[in-house]
């Protein structure tokens, strides 16, 4: 029975989280790796432009609310989320129009991209700020237990809860989903492979009549809905704060870098890498050890390796080795 209630614990405080976090960086991720791969530039405005597409969904879910539309048991913000990715592809589209492309025909250096990008993210952070406020901001109807602990324990009659809400049920199928229907845009339709050829080889792929408008506009309309759905999904299992979504930028790229910049293959599975990687060091284990355990051998700490506070310096721990010794990543993206 012990032994139930440690794994009931570890499915609790790490699995679960960790599944559904790195679900969220997983397509921020991607959004990462596909500007890179496809545009050419790491876009240090990932964090906050995610931030502007939940900003949307969080205005649109606040009308529908105020209509009184809804989805029933599901959170309205699934029922927002489509205007919200419109909004932000046009946001996108605009942005691209006034600032990446006199940069892109200019033909840039990377390292200039990124640095206009950074302007982007002030900008961007600036116009969320302003708009939707600083605070945190909450989607009201986001949260929903399928399963309490209290609920569990008593059907089960073990000491540990299993708590399992619809918001982390519902990200880690969305992404599944999406996901999905991305690698299948990617590998069989023929502008996907147009876009794949053109991040392989864009001289080959001009000679080859494929046209790069094209390929910019249907990158920036992937990212847009890829921003909007990761930042909502974040949003809705957590809360919404801009300053958070600019701290989630260094995880992103760090799951980019580890699954192998310009592999969207790589920066998915990178996200979950860092997920577990930042829950399973900064988790205290001292409770499931003392299931595991004889008693008299039971910890008196809280056998925990990284207070909560150095979450973000296993991101950058990990960024870091990888560049060091490994810096086209685990599925071998492009070389930094």
């Amino acid at each position: 029975m012990d032994f139930v209630n440690a794994i009931i614990l570890l499915l609790n405080y790490i699995f679960i989280p960790a599944l559904t976090y790195g679900s969220q960086l997983a397509l921020g991720a991607i959004f990462v790796t596909l500007i890179y791969g496809i545009l050419r530039f790491a876009n240090f405005a990932t964090g906050d432009m995610m931030s502007f597409g939940t900003m949307a969904t969080i205005l649109f879910t606040w009308y529908f609310q105020s209509l009184g539309v809804s989805l029933g048991v599901l959170p309205t913000a699934l029922l927002a989320i489509p205007f919200g990715v419109i909004f932000m592809i046009l946001y996108m589209l605009l942005i691209d129009k006034f600032v990446f492309k006199y940069y892109r025909h200019q033909k840039s250096p990377p390292v200039q991209f990124a640095m206009v990008s950074i302007g982007v993210m002030f900008v961007t952070q600036a116009v969320v700020r302003i708009i939707i406020g600083p605070a945190d901001r909450r989607f009201f109807d986001g949260e929903k237990f399928i399963i309490k602990a209290r609920e569990f324990k008593e059907m089960t009659g073990l000491n540990e809860g299993l708590a399992l809400k619809s918001t982390q049920v519902i990200t880690i199928f969305v992404t599944i989903v999406l996901v999905s229907l991305l690698f299948w845009f990617l590998n069989r339709t023929k502008t996907g492979k147009s876009m794949k050829a053109y991040s392989d080889n864009e001289d080959l792929a001009l000679l080859s009549g494929i046209d790069p408008k094209k390929i910019v506009l249907v990158t920036w309309v992937i990212a847009g809905i890829l921003a909007t759905i990761g930042g909502a999904l974040y949003g809705l299992d957590k809360s919404f704060k801009p300053f958070t979504y600019f701290n989630n930028m260094l995880p992103i790229f760090a799951a980019a870098i580890v699954g192998g910049i310009g592999n969207p293959f790589g920066a998915f599975l990178g996200g979950y890498v860092i997920a577990f990687s930042e829950i399973l060091l900064t988790y205290a284990y001292k409770k499931f050890f003392m299931y595991v355990l004889p008693a008299n051998m039971e910890p008196e700490g809280l056998v925990q390796l990284l207070s909560t506070d150095y979450k973000f310096a296993v991101s950058f721990s990990i960024l870091v080795i990888v560049l060091l010794y490994r810096p086209s990543g685990i599925f071998k993206g492009k070389v930094l």
